[in-house]
């Protein structure tokens, strides 16, 4: 368990579950967000698939997403292992919503210099209905990646319930 890949819906807690990991680990930690959006108003990074080459052709790693469609391929290429939260909404919705609500009342800056705001919460991307509406498409996603031949190789490690995660986690 080198190079490993935290995945889930929004809320799930990939980010937290990352850090530990790699802390647990000694292993560096990467966090796709802050590779994919780069500047101001939300800018993207144009050479997101250069930079995921070059973090995922060291030995070991953990990164904390399914990834963006254009990396998606190359990580799981990449990863010999998978940590996939997959978690009710009744677990996740809770934890989006706080998280979000504690970004835009602290005003936390986020990845490229970003904020949450207000008027991001009448967003179709904002973070709660993205979480909402992308909940069981993503859970489809993950599911037929973990049963797709060409990454049966991988050790896929499947927890429905944070509980099973910590427990997991404590045993390292």
């Amino acid at each position: 368990m080198k190079r490993i890949l935290v995945v889930g819906v929004t809320g799930a807690g990939k980010s937290t579950l990352a850090r530990a990991l790699s802390s647990r680990l000694h292993l560096p930690c990467h966090e796709m967000d802050a590779l994919y959006f780069t500047g101001p108003q939300w800018a993207t990074n144009d050479n997101l698939t250069d930079d995921v080459s070059t973090l995922t052709a060291q030995p070991g790693w953990v990164m904390d997403s399914l990834g963006y469609p254009e990396v998606r391929d190359l990580l799981w290429d990449r990863a010999d292992t998978v940590v996939w939260l997959d978690y009710p909404r009744r677990v996740i919705m809770p934890r989006v919503l706080r998280r979000s609500l504690r970004r835009t009342l602290t005003r936390e800056i986020l990845f490229g210099g970003n904020t949450e705001t207000w008027t991001g919460w009448l967003s179709r991307e904002h973070p709660a209905r993205w979480a909402w509406s992308q909940h069981r498409p993503r859970r489809r996603d993950i599911a037929r990646r973990t049963h797709d031949p060409r990454f049966t190789p991988l050790t896929t490690l499947h927890f429905t319930h944070p509980k099973q995660t910590a427990a997991w986690l404590a045993s390292l």
